[in-house]
């Protein structure tokens, strides 16, 4: 008996991914939904709260696991960030500044209205600003679309990721430092994590770029370079306590302003970015309890929609004068969805670094599943409407 236990404990994780990745290509295949939807359903379902198939201990390898293949989706979506088209068009920095402040604002007086505290308003309302680059690049990915609603949601993806880490990093800190007094701890898990976050993802773009070029390896070993560099640094923040999402973004753009180019076969770091793919996104849905969903339903649905009405409004208000459409803007809008896998992620590192933020943020769980089904629906109906998908553009 005792051998049975220890056989389904070890077989858990490897057949909750293979399930995954089936339910995955069947889905994608008879209804053309994206394969991340079925990789969150199979998730949730075989979370230990619901079928109860998967161990109920949090692994640390798991965690780790899942942030390597996010780690790895942020250097990407860092690496197709373009300063220059930032600094020529600063509407749209503009535009995703205004949309993030305004979601900030709308979910923080929403929540306060459903009768929390000021400081789970306050986390709620910096988690709500983000938009996950790892949902929207797999997606983007997955149909290979390009153009500009394609470009711009990924640029705003990344814009609204540094800004909810940055705001979410200073309140965590804030609220250390009204719990236990202590301004080193506050500080550390503050302002001190984003900048040795930043530093590092910096020196290791200027890093592993030159030793490509010294050892004239650039491109025939550039994924593999990356490859590594990405599981170091994902490890070394993950032990040290730092911010991983911080550290790859900047890793990411760094590369890009170095001039290195990826090929195409190095996007989306080919099979093994989409193993580690299902692995993200099945942990993501496995870490939501039913009974957090049911507790902040209420609340988690009108975070949703106060969430996707501020971004829509705050992105839409200068499509014209940043050079789009109101539609091209309202598309946007509604392709900034997805939030899941970055909200999950900050909370289990936040948890893993001893500040458990979860049971207070029940709301959050409710959005967070509901996102992690639809939200790459809607992220795939703004491409197909913005005529962005290959498939469609050829029909």
């Amino acid at each position: 008996m005792m051998e049975l236990t220890i056989l389904q404990n070890d077989m858990a994780w490897p057949f909750a991914i293979l399930i995954a990745w089936m339910a995955g290509e069947f889905t994608h295949r008879w209804v053309k939904l994206p394969r991340i939807s079925a990789y969150a359903i199979v998730g949730f379902l075989l979370a230990p709260s619901q079928l109860g198939l998967l161990p109920v201990t949090q692994s640390p390898t798991m965690l780790l696991m899942a942030n390597i293949a996010f780690g790895l989706i942020l250097f990407e979506s860092g690496y197709r960030i373009n300063l220059r088209w930032l600094r020529n068009n600063p509407w749209i920095a503009v535009s995703s500044l205004t949309e993030a402040a305004l979601t900030f604002i709308c979910v923080y007086f929403l929540v306060l209205a459903f009768g929390q505290s000021t400081t789970s308003a306050l986390l709620l309302a910096a988690l709500s600003m983000a938009t996950s680059p790892a949902t929207i690049l797999r997606v983007i990915n997955e149909h290979k679309s390009s153009g500009q609603v394609t470009e711009r949601v990924l640029h705003l993806s990344v814009l609204n990721c540094v800004f909810a880490v940055l705001v979410f990093k200073i309140i965590v800190g804030l609220v250390i430092f009204k719990t236990s007094g202590n301004l080193w701890d506050a500080s550390y898990n503050g302002l001190v994590v984003l900048i040795i976050s930043a530093s590092l993802g910096v020196g290791f773009g200027i890093f592993i770029p030159a030793v490509l070029r010294k050892t004239k390896r650039l491109h025939q070993d550039g994924t593999l370079a990356f490859t590594i560099a990405v599981v170091f640094i994902v490890a070394l923040t993950h032990s040290l306590k730092l911010s991983p999402v911080l550290a790859t973004l900047t890793f990411g753009l760094v590369v890009r302003h170095r001039r290195i180019i990826l090929n195409a076969s190095q996007h989306g770091f080919g099979a093994l970015g989409d193993l580690l793919s299902v692995i993200l996104f099945v942990f993501i849905a496995a870490t939501i309890e039913w009974r957090q969903v049911v507790a902040g339903v209420g609340l988690g649905l009108a975070i949703i929609f106060v969430r996707q009405f501020a971004k829509i409004i705050g992105i839409g208000i200068f499509a014209r004068v940043s050079g789009i459409s109101w539609r091209k803007g309202a598309l946007i809008g509604m392709a900034t969805m997805p939030i899941s896998a970055f909200v999950i992620l900050v909370l289990e590192q936040s948890r893993y670094i001893g500040i458990d933020l979860i049971d207070q943020l029940a709301p959050l769980a409710a959005a967070a599943l509901t996102l992690e089904i639809i939200g790459p629906l809607f992220i795939q109906r703004a491409l197909i409407w913005a005529h962005e998908v290959p498939e469609i553009k050829e029909n």
